[in-house]
């Protein structure tokens, strides 16, 4: 292995702030925003629920949510972390992911940027991906082919004609021996109406791409 040197710095160099990165995603969270809430099995033991729960704690589809502090712009951002309630409110309304206004939308669908998995996916891909990832405005589509990790060893651009609201990812939990308490069982997507759906504490929606067509973002003008 390799030594690690100590090489004097400049006068103020070790204290100096990092340079703030100039285009965060909407959907990304920041060092300041923590998970709070622990769940624990709801009155009748038939699903999970929050000992404080509220309506706002539960989507349309009666999933229970990961609760997150709100401090957007507080810390640093961090980028590989969604922030759950923006996430979903981004999801649920077709929002850009990064900006968070309205997505990129023609005759054939809503814009999403995908990595290019034609070469290991099966014959119709991306037709039936389930996406955790929002919509783009073009804008942000073209800043972010140039700032994504992700997107740099290649992607594609999808017009998507029917999103269709699937699920949700996080984590799953079942009944604990302990009464009143759950153990964690795993991290999955859960598809709404299901028996698991009641069990998952939801970080992420989920929309099931359908009526995808391939766009060229350079010829794209809305």
């Amino acid at each position: 292995m390799g030594q690690h040197l100590n090489t004097p710095q400049p006068p103020g160099l070790a204290e100096a702030p990092l340079a703030r990165p100039t285009l965060v995603p909407y959907i990304a969270s920041w060092t300041a925003e923590q998970s709070v809430g622990k769940p624990i099995q709801s009155l009748f033991g038939d699903r999970i629920a929050f000992p404080d729960e509220t309506p706002e704690d539960r989507d349309q589809h009666g999933v229970l949510w990961r609760r997150n502090v709100a401090a957007p712009s507080e810390g640093r951002p961090v980028f590989n972390a969604v922030h759950a309630h923006r996430q979903r409110h981004a999801m649920n309304d077709l929002l850009c992911q990064v900006c968070a206004g309205p997505a990129s939308r023609t005759e054939a669908g809503w814009l999403w940027l995908l990595h290019d998995d034609r070469a290991i996916e099966p014959r119709g891909w991306p037709d039936f991906v389930t996406a955790t990832h929002p919509p783009l405005c073009l804008p942000c589509a073209r800043a972010s082919i140039q700032m994504c990790p992700h997107l740099r060893s290649g992607f594609v651009a999808v017009r998507v004609a029917d999103p269709r609201l699937w699920g949700v990812y996080g984590t799953v939990h079942a009944p604990s021996a302990a009464p009143g308490e759950v153990r964690t069982v795993a991290r999955a997507m859960v598809p709404y109406g299901t028996a698991g759906a009641r069990w998952v504490l939801a970080a992420q929606m989920v929309r099931l791409l359908l009526g995808c067509t391939f766009t060229d973002l350079d010829g794209e003008t809305r």
